[in-house]
């Protein structure tokens, strides 16, 4: 009996340290992962010390236009649609810093309320574009299969035959217009680009000296592909993100001058500056505010990007 009791014992004991093991290796391998994660960001914020002063100019801006996004009847008091035709075209003023448009809205409120829809739209189209492209660049980059890589990259140089306005002009076209399009058209046109960097350091992580040690150890390709690459090959993601939120913010712009974006009255960037065109000559206000506007945003975000490239490649 007591020799029965003892193997139940030993038995019961080994089970627990197995779990223990197994849970173990599991909180080591998320702390791993937490400390790649931070590693990342305390080189940004370290950059970001010895930042330039433009950078430091362009994240001052950067922040004001976000909080537009967030919350912009901080900003105004005006209505974005109401209309005051005894205030048509006025230049600016206390009242009206950005004076008025030809239906008489202040134009300021307008701003201020389309960067919800320029910027807003333009977060979404990247966030779109840049979920397909990790898979699609992970799945061609980690693959065994030259099969599999040369199948997603013919599919990515198939888009990236057709420029990415007249892609999204073809899609809108198919689909009709809305916001809802228009982040489809554009986050189209997004996935090439992205999907190639992405596979470029993926494949250039998996050749690296610790992944094939790694191999040596015995762990399995999921469990290093998750472990190495991943947290490694996203690590472009900062600056890759904050590129595209531009280059996205001028196809949405671009796309509405053209009318096939948020139609008015919806106070977006494009749309502003297409109203504007018949009254340049008695009211530039209304077409070259928005306009710098739109050029600042776009230049801050491109300048922020190159910056975190910059950390990211270990240059100065």
């Amino acid at each position: 009996m007591s020799q029965v009791t003892i193997a139940e014992s030993v038995s019961y004991n080994s089970l627990e340290n197995h779990h223990v093991i197994q849970d173990t290796k599991t909180v080591k391998d998320r702390v791993r992962l937490a400390e790649a994660f931070a590693g990342k960001v305390r080189v940004l914020v370290t950059t970001a010390r010895h930042w330039h002063p433009s950078v430091v100019l362009a994240s001052a801006y950067l922040m004001i236009i976000l909080l537009m996004v967030v919350t912009p009847q901080l900003f105004t008091k005006f209505d974005p649609v109401e209309n005051d035709l005894l205030s048509v075209n006025q230049a600016p003023s206390v009242t009206h810093p950005a004076g008025t448009d030809y239906l008489g809205r202040d134009l300021f409120s307008r701003i201020v309320y389309g960067a919800r829809y320029s910027v807003g739209i333009g977060l979404a189209v990247t966030v779109f574009a840049l979920a397909f492209a990790i898979i699609l660049g992970t799945l061609a980059g980690a693959s065994r299969s030259s099969f599999v890589d040369n199948v997603v990259m013919r599919v990515i140089d198939i888009l990236s035959s057709f420029p990415s306005i007249l892609l999204a002009l073809v899609i809108v076209g198919l689909t009709g217009s809305g916001i809802q399009n228009l982040i489809l058209a554009l986050g189209i046109g997004g996935i090439p680009g992205l999907t190639r960097l992405i596979r470029a350091e993926t494949k250039k992580i998996i050749l690296s000296d610790y992944v094939q040690q790694s191999k040596t150890f015995g762990l399995g390709r999921l469990t290093i592909l998750v472990r190495h690459v991943l947290p490694n090959s996203l690590g472009v993601i900062p600056y890759m993100v904050t590129m595209s939120v531009g280059e996205a913010i001028i196809g949405v712009s671009g796309l509405s001058f053209l009318g096939v974006g948020p139609q008015p009255p919806t106070p977006e960037w494009g749309t502003i500056i297409a109203d504007s065109r018949n009254y340049l000559g008695v009211a530039w206000w209304s077409g070259i505010i928005p306009g710098v506007v739109l050029v600042l945003t776009v230049i801050s975000f491109t300048v922020i990007g190159q910056a975190w490239q910059k950390s990211f490649e270990g240059r100065k």
